[in-house]
């Protein structure tokens, strides 16, 4: 037994009890924890793009499932008095803005005699939206060119079918991390969410802000992604671990870590929307019962490689066997000469790195947002639970059948609340099979 007098600022009570005085254990962690966020906010603050952003806008895209984006149309924007305040005319990829005078109430509005034949407005040609004080304010109208309920219900079933597989594979990308994380550490990392939002602005910066192209940028953000992982291990949660840290503590610190994280990236990034650029055209292509873009298709096939590659790295790799095992049993692997706490980081980096391409690929279809790591935690969660919990090939499993039910539910309810049958579906899981599809009834160590 290590001698009291080995431990520096360790003193002994009235009763012999050892004590942390000043610059012990807790000071040092503190100190730990806020190098992190310092490093977080370091990183936050490469990402410079609309920080300082100046005036409001409107933007929009006008697009069909058919035509694909609607270029030449002229949208006017005016004051809720009427006074016109600027017209814009939208672009190649259907996309318009309008620079406003300042924040408050206006009129949008789209000139429907210049739609191309056979494109109607589903509603009306105007929409009155509010404009906050630094904001790009989105602005969608409904538009039908006659695909909508063509062929009937299956031909939609579908187009749904290949959203969600598409939906759901990229959920699987960003959730193979979390639950691996979670097997070999036993941490719910409720932070996850976060490392998909930094991969995502980290690609935007680079792909925007520095002329990279999106393919070098992802790969870029993908490295960025690796090293935050590793620095969150090393900075943060190793010396939580060494201390015996708690289970509970941990998740409630993984919780304040996620609203800081978030918050800054808000208040740096602010809360826009923002496309990648250089991405060509978004139109769809037919491919008879189902219709796809460019990227849409682009991210099925990644996501498709990089898991095969994962499930390989897994089962071929000494690395990938030994994170197997430590997801297993961590005392029985550590007795056998695997250093577990280099499996470990190798996780964190692994899971950062595939948490952050899955934040570009989402950025290809919803754009960049400030919270769209925080929006698909939820899922992850889901997947990961509906798979079985330290399980990469449940993770894989169960985020695909999410993705898949949560586009198909929209045959049913309304789209604005398909996420909540994935958690639905989650809680029907827990109840049968408590486990996960892949999942054991019983654990060990």
């Amino acid at each position: 037994m290590r001698h009291p007098s080995a431990r520096a600022g360790r003193t002994r009570d009235a009763r012999g009890a050892i004590r942390s005085g000043p610059g012990t254990a807790a000071s040092r962690v503190l100190l730990r924890l806020l190098l992190v966020l310092v490093a977080a906010c370091g990183l936050a603050v490469l990402v410079p793009g609309t920080a300082g952003a100046e005036g409001e806008q409107v933007v929009g895209t006008l697009q069909t499932s058919r035509s694909g984006p609607i270029e030449g149309i002229e949208v006017t924007v005016a004051t809720v008095d009427g006074d016109e305040v600027d017209t814009a005319e939208t672009d190649d990829d259907g996309r318009f803005e309008v620079d406003l005078p300042g924040p408050g109430q206006y009129t949008v509005t789209i000139d429907a005699d210049s739609l191309p034949d056979g494109v109607v407005i589903t509603g009306e040609d105007s929409r009155t939206v509010t404009v906050d004080a630094g904001r790009r304010q989105p602005v969608q109208f409904g538009l039908n060119d006659g695909s909508q309920g063509a062929g009937g219900g299956n031909v939609e079933a579908v187009q749904l079918l290949v959203d969600g597989l598409r939906f759901g594979l990229l959920i699987a990308m960003c959730a193979v991390g979390l639950s691996l994380i979670f097997g070999t550490t036993g941490l719910t990392n409720f932070a996850h969410g976060e490392l998909v939002t930094i991969g995502a602005l980290f690609a935007w910066w680079v792909n925007t802000g520095l002329g990279v192209p999106i393919i070098p940028a992802a790969i870029i953000a993908m490295i960025g992604g690796a090293a935050f992982g590793a620095l969150n291990e090393l900075g943060l949660w190793r010396p939580l671990r060494r201390r015996g840290t708690g289970l509970v503590a941990a998740l409630v610190v993984s919780i304040g870590l996620s609203l800081l994280l978030r918050y800054l990236i808000q208040i740096v990034y602010g809360g826009f929307s923002n496309p990648y650029t250089g991405l060509g055209t978004s139109r769809a292509v037919d491919y008879g019962l189902f219709r796809l873009t460019n990227q849409s298709l682009i991210s099925i096939v990644i996501s498709i490689v990089v898991l095969l590659l994962v499930a390989l790295m897994l089962q071929r790799t000494k690395i990938g066997k030994a994170m197997r095992a430590v997801a297993d049993n961590r005392d029985l692997a550590a007795s056998s000469g695997i250093n577990v706490n280099r499996v470990i980081l190798v996780v964190w980096m692994m899971g950062g790195a595939l948490a952050a391409l899955g934040g570009v690929l989402l950025g290809l279809s919803d754009q960049v947002r400030w919270d769209m790591g925080f929006q698909l935690l939820l899922l992850m969660f889901a997947g990961v639970t509906l798979g079985g919990l330290g399980t990469a090939y449940g993770a894989l499993v169960g985020s695909v059948i999410v993705g898949v039910f949560v586009q198909m539910s929209t045959l049913v309810i309304p789209s604005d609340v398909k996420y909540v049958g994935g958690l639905v579906l989650l809680i029907v899981i827990l109840v049968i099979r408590p486990q996960g599809i892949l999942g054991s009834r019983a654990r060990i160590g």
